[in-house]
């Protein structure tokens, strides 16, 4: 059984991964809207995988005996002056899901709550990369400027990384 504490905080990080997906849903509708096709690609599937963080929560909850609590998600914002001030929100935002994953991870040390606190290693390991994926776009776009030319081969490059369940469902028709 999970304490009311950490069934509290599981549930706040399950709405804030909801929230991740609808503000990366949110930013690949702004670069759609500026035909930057594989910068909304890369959205996309970082929505996918922000889903799947989320249902990773959901699924543990119910595993340990306790209640699902969905909030109201907040709209994320979807205009931004380039793609750099994007990616800057971007890292921005990953960096403070890492913060709550670690408060996570400190809460359940604190409960001596040892099979959360092992169900949390799978997010400490995948916050890593996720600061590291967006801080090297980051970088790239930091390194274009304003070059349209850097700015469309980065694009090119970005649609590499798909969404999948697009995919799936397209195969059903």
């Amino acid at each position: 059984m999970l304490s009311e504490k950490m069934l509290k905080a599981l549930n706040e990080q399950l709405n804030k991964e909801l929230f991740s997906a609808y503000f990366y849903f949110g930013l690949a509708a702004y670069f759609r809207d500026k035909s930057l096709e594989g910068f909304a690609s890369w959205m996309e599937a970082q929505a996918e995988e922000e889903l799947g963080h989320a249902l990773r929560i959901y699924d543990y909850i119910f595993d340990r005996g306790g209640k699902v609590e969905l909030e109201r998600i907040e709209k994320p914002k979807q205009t931004f002056e380039s793609p750099l001030k994007a990616f800057e929100a971007v890292y921005l935002h990953e960096v403070g899901v890492t913060q709550s994953i670690f408060k996570l991870v400190d809460l359940a040390r604190e409960e001596n709550d040892h099979a959360t606190h092992n169900f949390l290693q799978w997010f400490v390991k995948e916050q890593v990369e996720e600061e590291a994926s967006t801080k090297a776009i980051l970088d790239k776009l930091k390194i274009i400027g304003d070059s349209p030319q850097g700015t469309f081969i980065l694009d090119r490059e970005l649609k590499a990384r798909s969404a999948q369940l697009r995919a799936l469902l397209n195969q059903k028709e």
